[in-house]
């Protein structure tokens, strides 16, 4: 056998003996997203952290508000965004459509729910509907608790009171965090107050108080009670740029029960949004089979054996 010969088919033998490189260049360890500062997001942004971090990459994770989650995804300064709530955030998506920076990946969310909403803290009043609210004004003080500065939510209540429909005209859009505006709202309650304020599940709230969704916003919220799906988003270049990662995002899908659970475990005990997920993620390694099903650690190992290995 010639040397040249010789030399090839050593070449051959030690290729075939080394692991199998993940698609994803060097340029893709690093994954960049955005959490608005809302429960669920974190919940979701939590497990990809895990998943990511097992799987060899170093997730980064911004605080950005909605319209500037959206705009960083636009001018490529973060890679993927796994809160897009449809219909609140139409506005926002079809920006994003119009420019051509960025793909739908998948639906990661249905069965949730976005419209205002009160508590028992009602009492006898007779408030089922956005049209009944502004009859007893002096009880609600005239507040609509919402979420933070900038959100598409907020945007739809303040034209409501701009356009004094329903007869919001002279109420106040009250803006704050979600742990804010929930904290209030808990206060209130413990004082007798009723509260009128933005509601949504997923989330602990609907466990820890008797929420009580309006009717009536359809225009405003969507029908079914803001009936929802959450997308996620990424920018077209990186998904051409890291197909492994791409994958992985493709496949996350969650429904209300496994983000119920996670925002508990945020909000009520005080975890790591990482830290919680790793623990669900031990508990659940059939789900966490599908989500890694061909997808890769960084360096081309089996993902969900390394995942399931990094959270022992």
């Amino acid at each position: 056998m010639s040397k040249i010969i010789k030399a090839t088919v050593a070449a051959v033998a030690l290729t075939a003996a080394m692991p199998a490189l993940a698609d994803d260049a060097a340029t893709c360890g690093t994954v960049r997203l955005s959490d608005p500062g809302w429960t669920d997001i974190t919940a979701t942004n939590g497990v990809a952290n895990a998943l990511l971090t097992g799987l060899g990459y170093t997730p980064d994770i911004k605080t950005l508000s909605v319209p500037i989650g959206y705009e960083a995804l636009k001018n490529g300064e973060t890679d993927v965004f796994l809160g897009n709530w449809m219909p609140a955030q139409q506005k926002f998506r079809d920006d994003l459509d119009a420019s051509g920076k960025t793909e739908e990946l998948v639906q990661n969310l249905t069965g949730a729910k976005f419209t205002l909403a009160v508590t028992d803290a009602i009492k006898d009043l007779p408030v089922k509907d956005f049209a009944d609210l502004d009859a007893h004004k002096d009880a609600f003080q005239g507040k609509i608790y919402g979420i933070e500065p900038g959100a598409p939510a907020n945007q739809s209540i303040q034209k409501m009171i701009d356009a004094d429909k329903f007869g919001l005209g002279d109420w106040e859009l009250v803006e704050s965090s979600e742990q804010g505006m929930l904290a209030q709202v808990q206060r209130n309650d413990g004082a007798g107050t009723p509260s009128v304020f933005l509601a949504w599940a997923p989330h602990p709230m609907n466990v820890k108080m008797n929420v009580i969704y309006l009717t009536g916003g359809d225009e405003e919220f969507g029908p079914d009670f803001g009936g929802a799906t959450v997308h996620t988003v990424a920018r077209k270049e990186w998904v051409a740029a890291c197909p492994n990662a791409a994958k992985l995002f493709s496949q996350l899908v969650f429904d209300v029960d496994i983000e119920n659970v996670l925002m508990g475990n945020i909000l009520d005990d005080a975890m790591d949004p990482a830290e919680a997920a790793k623990a669900w993620i031990a508990a659940n390694p059939d789900r966490v089979g599908t989500w890694l099903e061909g997808v890769t650690t960084l360096d081309g190992q089996p993902g969900a054996d390394a995942v399931l290995a990094s959270v022992k």
